[in-house]
């Protein structure tokens, strides 16, 4: 599974989680730092990254008019409020149980990050 984090989310995450062999890469560390959510969940589409998020409101709605207009996205990891996102090592232990449960993606699927492994 290929990450693609959102401007929410401090580059020092996708640092952490290429440390533990995870293709992540970061908003900030491609340029597209100011870009609207359409278009940074557009840019994970094109490039096939799931795009990890804190923004839940919006990226659920980006979601919902995905479906709509029948087009795909390669997927959207929420992170909910139980995270602090200065918690690295918290996200990344989480992030990380989620990229190695789907590793050949979650094309067109919304999860939310959970701070436990599901039996």
């Amino acid at each position: 599974m290929k990450l693609y984090l959102d401007e929410n989310l401090s580059p020092r995450l996708a640092v952490l989680l290429r440390g533990r062999g995870i293709d992540a890469a970061s908003t900030h560390e491609v340029g597209n730092a100011g870009l609207d959510d359409r278009a940074q969940l557009r840019y994970a589409a094109r490039e096939g990254r799931v795009l990890v998020t804190a923004n839940i409101v919006d990226f659920v709605a980006l979601a919902e008019e995905a479906v709509a207009a029948n087009a795909a996205h390669a997927g959207i990891v929420l992170i909910p409020a139980t995270f602090r996102l200065d918690e690295f090592g918290v996200l990344a232990d989480a992030i990380e149980r989620v990229a190695w449960r789907y590793p050949a993606g979650i094309a067109d699927i919304v999860l939310v990050l959970s701070r436990q492994d599901p039996a």
